[in-house]
């Protein structure tokens, strides 16, 4: 399904709406949100875009590589939870995953630094844990 995104009906001065100027193209389409969300088990889309270029989408994810800047290592690490959305306060209590999410991983709290629903993957950076001193 697709949506379109040209601005034909745009709205003059004085409130009335005129007619359609130009006809819908297939180049001024484009595609509803993937909305990534976490799941016992993952599945990918694989688009066909403009220019005949693919876009793997990614639907549904149970693991991220997260990478550790101390070490310079990555690892494939189970995500356990959606912690919090900068971008949007509902998308961590839908599970939804998106570019700056803070995630539970079974290695501890990461930043989700892809982006799930245009990459096809869940790419992290380890947060390192700021230790209280008294």
């Amino acid at each position: 399904m697709s949506v379109y995104h040209g601005r034909d009906l745009k709205k003059p001065t004085g409130g009335a709406r005129s007619r359609n100027y130009k006809v819908k193209r297939k180049a001024m389409t484009g595609k509803l949100p993937t909305n990534t969300l976490l799941s016992s088990r993952s599945e990918v889309i694989v688009d066909r875009c403009r220019g005949g270029s693919i876009k793997v989408r990614a639907v549904r994810v149970a693991y991220a590589i997260v990478s550790n800047p101390k070490t310079g290592k990555a690892e494939k690490a189970k995500i356990v939870k959606v912690l919090e959305v900068p971008a949007n306060k509902e998308y961590a209590r839908k599970g939804v995953i998106v570019k700056g999410a803070i995630i539970e991983t079974s290695v501890g709290k990461a930043v989700v630094t892809s982006r799930p629903g245009q990459d096809g993957v869940v790419n992290a950076i380890l947060i390192e844990e700021a230790k209280l001193e008294r």
